[in-house]
């Protein structure tokens, strides 16, 4: 399923599930929700998530101080010959990896940055930074496609907003938006695996992503959760 509809389908049925059941929708928890129902995919490098925060612009700055770093290791003299022309055409070739593989690249760097030079925003750096990372090693539709993922998240944002005033939901936004991801997920042909090692897959194969038959199928789940967010904060606002 396309980024954007996870995002309108999970973001818009988790305020629902939790203004029905009468929890406080606060900006944080809008926040975490829209986060979380993009968060699974954020090990694929070219998903809506990664793009919006890897953006081509930024590669082409790193493949640029690539470039400029290995051209500087080799007159700079740190090196004695032939080393200083082995680590120029070493950190130079990496800048000619591949888009998804650059945005790894980025993603770990931002993750050592988190943890080195963000102590201000304890913990929410350390999570972020984890997830970077974990995120840049593993398959699509692996790891952060199971239970595990969502037991993990919601454990992360339960510790994470103790203390906070308004952070006593944050814990079911997240989790419920991300869960609702991996149920959106298991519509499709390719379904997800819960429950790793286990072998069993979730997979209703109801549609293929960027067909047309899987287009009907998410402008479908995207007009019932319009709906469902109309009913709830439009014409029901009040119980």
């Amino acid at each position: 399923m396309m980024g954007k509809s996870h995002l309108i389908i999970s973001t818009g049925v988790t305020l629902s599930v939790m203004s029905l059941l009468g929890h406080e929708i606060t900006i944080p928890a809008v926040a975490v929700a829209g986060l979380s129902a993009l968060l699974p995919d954020i090990d694929e490098p070219n998903s809506l998530l990664v793009r919006k925060a890897v953006p081509e612009s930024l590669l082409r700055i790193l493949q640029v101080s690539l470039i400029g770093a290995a051209i500087y290791l080799y007159f700079a003299g740190i090196a004695a010959p032939p080393w200083n022309i082995a680590l120029a055409l070493l950190i130079g070739s990496v800048s000619f990896l591949p888009g998804r593989r650059l945005r790894h690249l980025v993603m770990l760097l931002l993750a050592l940055a988190l943890f080195a030079f963000a102590d201000a925003y304890d913990p929410w750096n350390y999570i972020a930074a984890c997830v970077l990372v974990v995120s840049s090693v593993v398959p699509h539709r692996g790891l952060t496609h199971t239970l595990y993922a969502v037991a993990g998240w919601g454990a992360l944002l339960y510790f994470a907003s103790l203390g906070m005033n308004d952070g006593g939901s944050l814990w079911i936004a997240g989790g419920m938006s991300y869960a609702l991801h991996l149920l959106a997920d298991s519509l499709t042909q390719r379904g997800i695996t819960p429950l790793p090692p286990l072998p069993f897959k979730l997979r209703l194969k109801l549609m293929s992503t960027g067909t047309k038959k899987g287009s009907a199928v998410e402008k479908f789940c995207i007009v019932l959760t319009l709906v469902l967010v109309m009913y709830v904060f439009v014409l029901t606002p009040n119980l």
